[in-house]
């Protein structure tokens, strides 16, 4: 073991997984690890079996197995990893000898942004985490009528591993397609970083930036806190957690008993979306959606102003799905799909009578599953 290399890991992995990390790759000894935690032997071993239980997941043992080999290399290793006296030896699976090779290890905030718009996608009900064996991506589906499933996201193997390996999401029977549910400790992380997002938009503009341009929030994060005197009420949130405006809509019934929305509708509208979430991973640069709001400059969108890539490709999609539905219907598309905004604010803020934005938005969606339903197959394709 004296001439292996270990580098630092990354900050978001959690102490326990460090500790099994350190035993089984580095070969450092329990009471070693116990002295420098300043708890009992007992307890890291105790932890370090609790790892090495937690590696029949798919997404954790591919985690463990990734990280061993990016922050312990060892020169002329064997292809059986040393896994430690304490320790059960395990064939790594097909999908995390995949992992291994091609996946990397993200960053502390790269994992803070996606796990935002990924465990909110957890949150909503009857949605789960897909994973195939030898797939780069993972998928988030929820259930529609029992027959039909919805795509909502579509997210890297890199952070479902960390959230697995930090037990944000759990698989119950892991398989050739594992589906993982959020668990409790995910929805507690969820609302801290949520939190954590509004104290530091909070320190921001009691910093002094309060002029600044707030830039467009990826769907699913938790918009800058409004000040508050006493004469002001307090905010209601916009939407709950576990549901997006179109979900809650589409539990409506009409007047025939039937959903208000049915399932192709909201999955037009989750398909606006999601390409408006892929337009937010690219640079900033022509990327205000507010020219295609009623009274805007329309012509001013320059879509080719950015290289190819999957971003100005997803702009491209919105951009050619909001001008297809035109003023008025790629209004209520953008703020209620997009921004996530309720019925009641967006009529508001567009000075329609209560209670109309529904049918509007319902004949929106209307025209905007006609507009996907009228594209070629290379250009019905998401991310």
């Amino acid at each position: 073991m004296g001439n292996q290399v270990v580098t630092a890991l990354p900050n978001w992995v959690p102490e326990t997984v460090q500790r099994y990390l350190a035993h089984t790759e580095a070969g450092q000894p329990i009471r070693d690890l116990a002295r420098n935690a300043s708890c009992h032997a007992s307890t890291v071993l105790r932890q370090i079996r609790k790892v090495e239980t937690r590696r029949d997941d798919p997404l954790v043992d591919a985690a463990l197995a990734t990280l061993a080999d990016l922050h312990f290399s060892m020169p002329r290793r064997s292809a059986q990893i040393w896994r430690g006296p304490a320790t059960v030896t395990k064939e790594t699976t097909s999908m995390s000898h995949s992992a291994k090779i091609r996946v990397p290890t993200p960053d502390a905030a790269t994992l803070e942004i996606e796990a935002r718009r990924v465990l909110r996608r957890l949150c909503e009900n009857g949605a789960v985490l897909a994973v195939a064996e030898n797939m780069e991506k993972a998928v988030i589906v929820r259930d529609g009528d029992g027959v039909t499933t919805t795509r909502t996201a579509v997210v890297d193997c890199e952070i479902a591993q960390a959230m697995a390996l930090k037990d944000w999401i759990s698989c119950a029977n892991p398989g050739r397609v594992s589906r993982y549910r959020i668990t409790a400790a995910g929805r507690a992380a969820l609302g801290q970083l949520l939190a954590e997002q509004e104290n530091r938009a909070r320190q921001e503009k009691e910093s002094g930036f309060a002029e600044a341009q707030a830039p467009f929030l990826v769907a699913g994060e938790a918009g800058p806190a409004m000040p508050r005197n006493a004469a002001t009420p307090p905010r209601r949130t916009r939407y709950n957690l576990s549901e997006s405006p179109l979900i809650a809509l589409a539990r409506r019934k009409d007047r025939d008993g039937k959903p208000f929305l049915d399932d192709e509708l909201v999955r037009a509208g989750e398909r606006l979306r999601e390409d408006f979430e892929l337009a937010q991973m690219g640079p900033r640069v022509a990327q205000n959606w507010d020219r295609f709001l009623t009274g805007g400059a329309r012509g001013g969108f320059d879509a080719g102003c950015d290289t190819p890539s999957r971003p100005s490709e997803a702009r491209d999609r919105v951009a050619r799905a909001l001008s297809d539905l035109g003023p008025g219907l790629s209004d209520v598309a953008l703020r209620c799909c997009c921004y996530l905004e309720g019925l009641e604010t967006a009529e508001k803020k567009m000075g329609w009578s209560a209670r109309s934005g529904k049918i509007v938005l319902r004949i929106a969606l209307q025209r905007l599953k006609h507009h996907y339903d009228g594209q070629n197959e290379p250009d019905r394709m998401i991310g």
